[in-house]
């Protein structure tokens, strides 16, 4: 078996810088790195990566939980985890993806601690319970969100300014003379829920605009796809509520189904209904047609600080809490209108 102390004889190093370089404990010269890593290569040298945890007392990998349905993963999921590996990569970190559907998280079989040296929670709660289990177990947590109540000041987390979102959005609808705009949001229990709520209550009082009741609605959270739930939600508010001329969606899934009721209902967006989503990206399907206006979470950022923050916090110990509060962008593409 190579060792070490083969790699370091073959490379004319230390054994010491050998596994600098790939534990990146300190930094090391490129042009030493090069060699050492041609040294490996051509030894087919394969660091003992739990033996090198054992002696550390680290595992160097980082935990990612969410919740999420029975799909892949969406466009500000996949952007998350991109910026996230890009730090991870850099620093010498792998990542554990825990992803659970909202049914499961209660079963105990299922949520067994994980070999990790921290985590990334997404999509709090009130009262998250993940939260309240990783404190009492001294285990670094950095939040993708807000944390609710005494919990938002006892964790750092990164979040999008969801409140001013929800706002810019809402706003270019009433500027553009809607004055019935249904919001279907998230399930009612997640903190991102909340804050827009709130955003859409604010531009409506801005603009001295009555804001009807029963005009938002959270997606169950349960197992059912956000794509249905837009699909059946639009069906029957547009349905059963007259004057509805435009939606705002949680995310692109959303936005997918209200697409889908509107042509079953033969109308053309946006000339009958203008559409806005929480939009994860660029990456919308093809046969969004008219491309989506849609709010830009810059997802990838949000990953990127969120496993610095997490490093930082495994690295040097105990941290001050930190919040991070990104903002986001409305780019106009072809789903809205003036009303007629």
């Amino acid at each position: 078996m190579v060792t070490i102390a083969d790699v370091a004889k073959a490379a004319g190093v230390s054994k010491g810088t050998v596994s600098s370089v790939f534990s990146k404990k300190r930094p090391i010269s490129k042009e030493v790195t090069q060699r050492v890593l041609k040294a490996a290569e051509e030894l087919n040298y394969r660091p003992n990566y739990w033996a090198r945890s054992l002696v550390n007392r680290k595992t160097n990998i980082i935990g990612l939980n969410m919740r999420s349905e029975k799909m892949p993963l969406d466009a500000f999921q996949h952007e998350l985890l991109d910026g996230m590996m890009e730090v991870c990569y850099e620093l010498g970190y792998r990542i554990l993806i825990n992803i659970l559907q909202p049914s499961l998280l209660k079963q105990v079989e299922l949520i067994a601690s994980d070999p990790v040296d921290g985590e990334i929670l997404l999509d709090p709660i009130h009262d998250d319970p993940r939260i309240e289990d990783r404190l009492k177990r001294h285990v670094p947590i950095v939040v993708v969100g807000r944390p609710s109540g005494e919990l938002a000041g006892q964790v750092c987390s990164v979040d999008n300014d969801n409140i001013a979102a929800a706002a810019k959005a809402v706003r270019l609808l009433l500027s553009q003379g809607h004055r019935r705009i249904l919001f279907l949001n998230s399930a009612k229990d997640r903190t991102v829920a909340e804050d827009r709520e709130l955003g859409y209550y604010l531009a409506h009082r801005e603009a001295g605009v009555d804001s009807l009741a029963g005009l938002i609605l959270n997606k169950p959270d349960d197992d059912g796809t956000s794509i249905r739930f837009g699909y059946e939600t639009t069906l029957q508010m547009l349905r059963e509520h007259a004057g509805i001329s435009a939606i705002l969606a949680d995310n692109e899934s959303m936005a997918m189904g209200i697409y889908q009721a509107a042509e079953e209902l033969g109308l053309v967006i946006p000339g009958d209904l203008s559409v806005i989503a929480f939009s994860g990206g660029e990456h919308f399907p093809p046969a969004m047609h008219p491309p989506l206006t849609g709010m830009r979470l810059d997802a990838r950022t949000i990953g990127m600080e969120a496993a610095r923050l997490l490093i930082e916090q495994v690295t040097a110990g105990a941290a001050g809490v930190k919040r991070i509060l990104l903002p986001s962008e409305l780019v106009e593409r072809g789903s809205c209108a003036c009303t007629h």
